[in-house]
């Protein structure tokens, strides 16, 4: 009992990280009969798949939910602008560095089907994001679907509770509710399956190295190296960027928000880090006004570290694979990638729940979310400092924004 509890109680990072190298030593040492682990690694890719579609659905319906209507406007449209266009260039970054470096290329998986991703036509795209029925899209499996009912959904309950009828606003509290209670439930057994996660990486690290040797272990470093080199891009030149453009002194800012990223790369988790980061924003003089609401929307609905590593892993997943994409592909994945960050929760390891669910949209196999697990502790904790940082980036450029038209529009009267 006592050593479950210390088990339980025991970093994440630490016991993915233990995982993953005891993995490696078992392949390293017992060679292709370490294959026998299997199945423990197959359980994990089932769970991790069971849950990704709620997971996502309740957490973008509750973050729509959450936002007043009468907040929705010029500050709110500035604030979603700005999260499409840093999300929209981490993608592009991630991709952009993996067709480049090509990592995975060396690496195959034994016994993995892939079915080629057939190129949709742009309309077919288009039209799928509405499915046919509410069932139809939980079904099938459709994300596109998912988020759009999600959205959709997340709206209207948000309406009904700010709705003037005392019944109507009743109604949309218990559902609310009904649906906290259901994303609880979720992330509840979504914590239960991160407690087996390191026993499955264990299982597919110990497999994919006692088949494939150290092309596994290359080709890992070279996956963790393209998404730490598009991180660096993302900060010099994108959040950097912004910074300069709204005349905000850039080595100043990154020292007044330290805190806030550091917080974020150690613990990985943006949810965890959100009171550090709020401090961070206040001190790097953000009006507490926009802080208040742009960062808790931030956390949820801007993923930039995320966006980056969906990007780079569907390169990785390809060349894994050995399938092609067509640039139609490529242009659905960026447009995949930046609608679903904003189901990536600011918890450990979510992004691993919502790249399941997008490798099982274009065909790919799901072996290689457990790969990518062995290393997803370090990636996530530079993916976590981006989600942070380029949340408190987003509040001051907007802020310097709103700053600048009250006072163009006090000069006017």
């Amino acid at each position: 009992m006592n050593i479950w509890k210390k088990y339980k109680n025991s970093s994440f990072i630490l016991k993915m990280s233990a995982g993953f190298v005891l993995g490696i030593l078992v392949g390293v040492i017992f060679g292709p009969e370490a294959v026998l682990l299997k199945p423990l690694g197959t359980l994990l890719i089932k769970l991790l798949n069971l849950i990704a579609t709620p997971v996502v659905f309740l957490t973008v319906v509750l973050a729509v939910n959450q936002m007043n209507p009468a907040q929705l406007g010029r500050t709110g449209g500035k604030l979603i602008l700005y999260y499409g266009i840093t999300t929209a260039a981490a993608v592009l970054i991630g991709l952009g560095l993996s067709l480049l470096i090509n990592p995975g290329n060396s690496l195959s998986l034994p016994n993995a089907e892939v079915n080629k991703p057939e190129t949709p036509i742009v309309s077919d795209v288009i039209l799928s994001i509405v499915p046919d029925n509410f069932l139809t899209a939980f079904t099938t499996g459709n994300l596109m679907a998912i988020m759009f009912l999600a959205i959709i959904i997340g709206f209207t309950i948000s309406g009904m509770r700010f709705s003037t009828d005392e019944k109507i606003q009743k109604y949309g509290s218990q559902l609310q509710s009904i649906l906290d209670a259901a994303n609880v439930l979720f992330f509840r057994i979504l914590q239960g399956i991160m407690l087996y996660a390191p026993i499955g990486i264990f299982a597919i690290g110990a497999t994919a190295f006692g088949t494939q040797g150290w092309d596994t272990f290359t080709s890992l470093v070279k996956f963790t190296g393209v998404f730490y080199l598009g991180i660096i891009i993302l900060w010099v030149f994108v959040y950097s960027g912004f910074l300069k453009m709204f005349k905000i002194p850039v080595r100043k800012f990154f020292i007044n928000t330290k805190d806030a990223y550091t917080t974020a790369f150690f613990t990985s988790s943006s949810i965890a880090t959100l009171p550090v980061a709020i401090e961070s924003a206040k001190k790097a003089g953000i009006s507490e006004k926009m802080v208040n609401f742009s960062l808790p929307l931030g956390a949820v609905f801007n993923s930039d570290g995320g966006a980056l590593r969906m990007g780079a892993s569907i390169v990785f997943a390809a060349n894994v694979s050995g399938a092609q994409f067509s640039p139609i592909d490529f242009l659905t994945i960026i447009l995949v990638g930046t609608l679903l960050s904003i189901g990536t929760a600011g918890v450990p390891a979510a992004g691993l729940v919502t790249l399941s669910a997008v490798l099982t949209m274009f065909d790919l196999p799901l072996e290689i979310v457990a790969l990518i697990a062995g290393v997803d502790a370090i990636i996530g904790m530079a993916g976590t400092a981006s989600n942070v940082i380029g949340d408190v980036v987003g509040a001051a450029v907007v802020d310097q924004s709103e700053k600048k038209y009250e006072s163009e529009a006090q000069v006017l009267r």
